[in-house]
């Protein structure tokens, strides 16, 4: 293990997040928000200090990174960032619990969208814009961002991208890393941009349109109303609903896009899947809240929104599913764990997984009726390794392991079944809002510390899909044998 290169690099993303803490501080002073501005300069000294001791106290000698390394590296930024990024949430006094801060800030930077924020009047806007912010920056990655934008990111770093970036697969759009990711981050940019000036020109303000594109983007879901988008135009909900589906798209096709690769995206099994799936569901879930409404257009716009909402696991809401038929709900629930494609900033299992798994069983199926048969499993017209499908069965095992230990942690909390395990599962899929008492417009602030602390620990697994953060608490990944 090389520790000197893991500290430094943790040292120098705080260095990054000292930067960008500035973009909130500008929006302190641009609103006249004095003590918010001050409590945001004191989290830049904090940050620059933490900085400082981890990327010149630790020089390393080498900046070969290994797998081992790249997983420590992971999870180590992504909990050093979340503990700075709370601290102008405790100083402001807005939310001045700690446990309260963090929850809120993980929930940010891991795109969840779960909020113990019962009255969002309270935040100031300098706090409104950060809390969304975070979200962006953790939808493509923090890391990604790095080894698109800094200088002296060795080519190994690939590692460091695949601990990070969600998904089975991950590898190169083009021969070096840094190149990829800066064609990921440009093309998220460019998105990103377009979403805020099309929310612009449907009579939103600069600040709102910023806030909720950066929440779409990174498939988040922070507003800052109590209805979340349900006070907005139809319009504005279109062009959200839109915009998720579009981040729920793995990246890579965009690029395939722009190299004029068409027939490579349409051959895409994951895409026409993931298509067909938001229609499906759209389909059934209008058919039965039809009644609620008795209006098509409402009717088509409110199901087609918050299957999209579900499905990227953005947690964006224009109603309260909470009391929608049980079939609705039920979709929505399934949606849940399904998740965006591979490659997309969304959370849950990935489509590629869940097609793999369904693929790998029907795999068994046959070989049950005809043992001496020979059935690859194919995606994308190639056949899949066996190390590929046995790593996708391994992590779909964890992952449900995962996901029922957090629920049976909360099972000290007495607010029954489907508030707690539609927690436990909205968390660890990032996806935000669940059923029961932590439905749409309600909140997570009914849980305790402990359940919270248990929660965000669930969003951490569910970002950096499971391996970084149990990998960097195990003692032999700290051992000096590669």
């Amino acid at each position: 293990m090389n520790l000197k290169m893991v500290f430094n690099t943790v040292g120098r993303m705080i260095f990054l997040e000292a930067a960008l803490l500035v973009l909130p501080l500008i929006v302190a002073l641009i609103y006249g928000e004095g003590s918010i501005a001050i409590s945001y300069l004191i989290t830049i000294l904090i940050a620059l200090a933490v900085g400082s001791v981890l990327k010149f106290a630790v020089k390393p000698k080498s900046q070969v990174i290994y797998a081992k390394e790249g997983f420590a590296i992971v999870a180590l930024v992504w909990l050093f960032i979340s503990l700075i990024g709370t601290v102008p949430f405790v100083i402001s006094k807005e939310i001045p619990n700690f446990i309260d801060a963090f929850f809120e800030t993980v929930s940010g930077f891991t795109t969840t969208g779960a909020s113990i924020i019962d009255d969002l009047s309270v935040l100031s806007h300098a706090n409104l814009f950060w809390r969304s912010f975070t979200h962006w920056m953790g939808g493509m990655g923090v890391l990604v961002f790095v080894m698109a934008f800094m200088p002296n990111i060795a080519d190994r770093s690939i590692h460091i991208m695949r601990a990070e970036m969600p998904g089975p697969v991950v590898g190169k759009l083009v021969p070096k890393v840094k190149d990829t990711a800066k064609i990921l981050y440009l093309i998220y940019i460019a998105l990103t941009a377009l979403e805020a000036i099309l929310l612009m020109c449907g009579g939103m303000t600069v600040f709102e349109s910023l806030v909720h594109a950066f929440g779409t983007a990174g498939t988040g879901g922070f507003g800052i109303r109590a209805d979340s988008i349900g006070s907005y135009s139809p319009y504005i909900q279109w062009v959200i609903a839109s915009f998720m589906l579009l981040f729920g798209i793995n990246f890579n096709l965009y690029y395939l896009i722009l190299v004029r690769r068409i027939k490579s995206v349409l051959k895409s099994t994951e895409l026409w899947c993931y298509v067909a799936i938001v229609i499906f569901a759209s389909a059934i879930i209008a058919s039965n809240v039809f009644s609620i409404y008795n209006n098509f257009p409402d009717t088509i716009r409110n199901s087609v929104f918050q299957v999209a909402a579900i499905i990227t696991t953005t947690g964006f809401s224009t109603v309260d599913f909470n009391t929608w038929p049980e079939l609705s709900k039920g979709i929505l629930f399934v949606l849940m764990f399904i998740g965006g494609c591979a490659g997309s900033t969304a959370g849950g299992l990935k489509l590629s997984r869940a097609i793999l798994l369904f693929k790998q069983s029907l795999r068994e199926f046959k070989r049950l009726l005809h043992p001496r048969s020979v059935n690859a499993v194919r995606m994308e017209g190639k056949p899949v390794d066996e190390s590929t499908l046995s790593s996708v069965s391994t992590y779909f095992g964890l992952y449900m392991i995962c996901i029922l230990s957090v629920f049976l942690l909360l099972s000290f909390e007495p607010f029954g079944l489907e508030t707690n395990f539609s927690a436990a599962v909205s968390c660890f899929n990032n996806v935000g809002p669940g059923f029961g008492k932590v439905g749409p417009f309600d909140g997570y602030s009914i849980y305790s510390g402990f359940s919270k602390i248990v929660l965000s620990v669930a969003m951490l697994l569910g970002r950096l899909e499971i391996y970084p953060l149990l990998l960097v608490f195990n003692p032999a990944t700290w051992s000096k044998n590669k």
